[in-house]
């Protein structure tokens, strides 16, 4: 056999496996690319609650870090698919006697010698533990999708709820800015009547008093709207001091869902339902690759080798033709029949494992159900309040109006107007945090029911 004839059959089983290697190059690049990172927000831009949630959606290092876990998954399962696939390996060395090797005073080898040696395994039977192994990352690429879906209704419940805080404190703010208005123009009535000598110098003090507790009152909406802008831009990845406007109102919409249709929906929907069951799934994929060891293991092997008294180990002369070059090829079966029931029960500890986390599951069930019963509880309370807050509202503005008109007649006292006043600072402060409640508690309950709802539509 020729230099050349022999390179060939050298290089016949590597190019066989490079061609029974399925052709994996070009998904694994559109799979494993990098998230793309949105674009800056301009300043001046303004943004909604849907197009604020999908910012954070698309931004948010939590959601891209569930993103990679994603990805990570993706190449575990192709990992564990090429393990199906055979497995080829090589070995090329070079051995030097201490003398010439003889036999019967015959010399029958090499005192330097080279050898190569090429092995070509594919397994055949592992006793189901390839099989479930590669069901195994299949699962848990499925359950990563599942955790990023959980993280994704985590940060639009987190933006959720900080946006509409943001909505609230605003109202506060407008609320108080009303408020200290009232109190400067109650302040120059009184002070005037204090100075002709219609009321007294307490008076005075008083209103004095509750404006200024009134003006601390603004501060503190203010504040307030300045931390929830700051925690909005946080969680959307944007500068701190990013110029972004906010924009929405406080309404509310009845929600007509009955008990049984959230709850159908969140035995759906929910993906910590989900990634209950796929542990369960994937502890009983770790059952059967523990009882993988109770059956033989069965695979199949090609061996080429070759040895001569160069580099190329391609000739010697005192070698006979079937020791300068061979091959063959063989099944081979091991089977460890007892291991001094070291199988038995690490198999019996992975199906107490099943159960365990099968118990888990059935736990998560349970709180699942009591969050969207405990959600629609929520909510109606924050729609009977907010009935209520109107009603209040109305009421304590006619009743301010009157103490009003009852002081400048001189027939009411300041206390009452200050009383007035403070009643109607109060009902706006109980309507607006009414609003936002229920408008939280619709959040939440979309959440508990693992269904997405950027906008906080009524569906």
């Amino acid at each position: 056999m020729t230099l050349k004839s022999k390179r060939i059959f050298v290089a016949l089983p590597l190019l066989f496996l490079l061609l029974a290697a399925p052709a994996w190059s070009q998904e694994a690049a559109d799979t494993m690319a990098e998230p793309v990172k949105p674009a800056p927000v301009p300043a001046g831009t303004k943004l909604d609650m849907r197009a604020a949630v999908q910012r954070g959606l698309d931004a948010n290092p939590s959601i891209v870090a569930a993103r990679h876990a994603l990805l990570g998954s993706e190449s575990g399962r192709k990992s564990a698919l090429a393990d199906f696939f055979p497995t080829a390996s090589s070995n090329y060395g070079w051995t030097h006697e201490d003398r010439v090797p003889r036999q019967a005073g015959v010399r029958v080898g090499d005192q330097d010698s080279w050898a190569y040696q090429f092995n070509l395994n594919q397994p055949l039977f592992t006793g189901f533990r390839l099989l479930s192994t590669y069901q195994k990352a299949r699962l848990g690429k499925e359950q990563n999708e599942d955790k990023l879906y959980q993280a994704e209704l985590s940060l639009i419940q987190s933006i959720q709820t900080a946006f509409l805080s943001l909505l609230q404190a605003r109202m506060d703010v407008k609320s108080a800015q009303d408020s200290v208005e009232r109190l400067k123009s109650q302040l120059q009535v009184t002070q005037a009547f204090f100075e002709v000598g219609l009321k007294p110098r307490l008076d005075v003090l008083q209103a004095e008093v509750q404006l200024a507790t009134a003006q601390q009152e603004l501060l503190k909406a203010q504040n307030a709207v300045d931390t929830q802008t700051a925690q909005l831009n946080t969680l959307l990845d944007l500068p701190l001091e990013a110029g972004v406007d906010y924009v929405g109102e406080l309404n509310y919409a009845p929600f007509s869902r009955s008990l049984e249709q959230c709850l159908e929906q969140a035995y759906k929907g929910r993906p910590d339902l989900r990634i209950g069951e796929k542990s369960v799934q994937m502890a009983e994929k770790d059952s059967t690759i523990t009882a993988s060891a109770y059956y033989p293991q069965v695979s199949a092997d090609y061996n080429y080798n070759r040895a001569g008294d160069d580099p190329l180990a391609d000739d010697s002369k005192h070698l006979s033709n079937s020791s300068r070059e061979n091959w063959n090829a063989g099944l081979n079966v091991q089977w460890k029949m007892w291991q001094w029931g070291s199988t038995y029960y690490a198999h019996d500890q992975s199906q107490e494992t099943v159960k365990q986390i099968r118990a888990e599951l059935d736990k998560t069930r349970l709180n699942a159900g009591f969050e969207v019963k405990s959600g629609l509880l929520s909510m109606q309370e924050a729609a009977d309040r907010i009935g209520v807050a109107r009603k209040s509202v109305e009421a304590a503005r006619e009743s301010y109006r009157m103490a009003l008109a009852r002081y400048q007649a001189q027939v009411g006292t300041n206390t009452d107007l200050l009383t007035a006043q403070s009643d109607v600072t109060k009902s706006e402060a109980e309507l607006n945090g009414a609003l936002a409640d229920y408008a939280k508690a619709l959040s939440n309950l979309y959440v508990s029911m693992g269904q997405k709802n950027l906008g906080l539509a009524i569906e």
